[in-house]
């Protein structure tokens, strides 16, 4: 059985946690047919997955939450990106949300317009399209 000798660096641990909701998220979209990419680089274009279809390509944000309230208010960090959609994912609980970027600084996680989903697979990809 392998054995990790090491522990990482918390930032490190920080960006592993963050790369796996966005590979996450990149499988599920795969597994429901997608195209999908995953930029190199996002600083400053604010892209963690791009998604396609075949003739319209879409940008994600992918963002995890270290809370359990779906109330909470979350912040804008894309700014002015041309983004399309936002993926929350909660840490501590087994929920996301998906949202359209939105302008304003804050914004409620379970504002009407965002759309819950259950972290499973099936669940996301229902949500993604209702969205």
């Amino acid at each position: 059985m392998p054995v990790k000798n090491i522990k990482p660096k918390s930032s490190s641990i920080k960006h592993y946690k963050s790369l796996s909701y966005e590979t996450l998220t990149a499988s599920w979209l795969l597994n429901d047919g997608w195209d999908v990419f995953m930029p190199m680089i996002d600083h400053g274009q604010k892209t963690d997955i791009v998604i396609s279809d075949g003739s319209e390509f879409y940008r994600i944000q992918v963002k995890s939450l270290e809370s359990n309230d779906e109330s909470m208010l979350v912040d804008n960090r894309w700014g002015d990106a041309e983004i399309d959609y936002v993926v929350y994912f909660s840490r501590t609980g087994n929920w996301g949300y998906i949202a359209r970027p939105f302008s304003q600084r804050k914004k409620k996680l379970n504002s009407p317009d965002n759309v819950r989903f259950h972290q499973h697979p099936k669940h996301f990809v229902r949500a993604f399209e209702s969205i």
